[in-house]
């Protein structure tokens, strides 16, 4: 497979090309938007990482490093986020954005496809230096609890190591 050709405007990375739909129809990288697919920064840094994107600002082809100090403009935790998007992504999971919830991913067991199946886990990344108070674990099982997925906390360590946490509802 040809190298995807992505183009980044503003805070917006997306492609024509038909290696792009392709690899969506494949492997639910991006999201088709009209006549393109539009990629989250997570997904265009793995797949620039992985050799089967480039990104070009105009005519220049910006790399790794480049691209995360761009993206950082927009997203401060995106290198903190990225390390859990590999991980996961690595271990066969599909990833997708999480905004509208306020989360930072949605994610859906092995082998479910997104807009067919719901996603199994609503993921928040942390750092482990970070403080995460009761007020803040609550809010973000609440938010988990109400759109029906289970919670996953991510800290990170300063080894870029991490450790999960899954919330589960129980009934009595």
């Amino acid at each position: 497979m040809e190298k995807i050709q992505a183009h980044i405007v503003g805070e917006v990375v997306s492609s024509n090309s038909s290696e792009a739909f392709s690899l969506y129809e494949k492997s639910h990288f991006g999201e088709k938007t009209g006549e393109k697919v539009r990629y989250s920064f997570s997904e265009a840094l793995f797949l620039v990482e992985r050799e089967k994107m480039e990104i070009l600002s105009g005519k220049k082809k910006l790399f790794e490093r480049e691209l995360i100090k761009k993206f950082q403009k927009f997203d401060k935790k995106i290198q903190l986020k990225y390390i859990v998007f590999k991980n996961l992504r690595n271990k066969g999971y599909v990833i997708k954005t999480a905004l509208k919830f306020g989360a930072d991913f949605r994610v859906y067991e092995k082998g479910k496809k997104p807009g067919e199946e719901h996603a199994k886990w609503i993921v928040f990344v942390e750092h482990e230096s970070s403080k995460l108070t009761w007020h803040d674990f609550s809010a973000k099982n609440r938010v988990a609890h109400s759109t029906r997925k289970n919670l996953l906390i991510a800290i990170v360590d300063e080894e870029n190591g991490i450790t999960y946490y899954e919330v589960k509802w129980i009934k009595h």
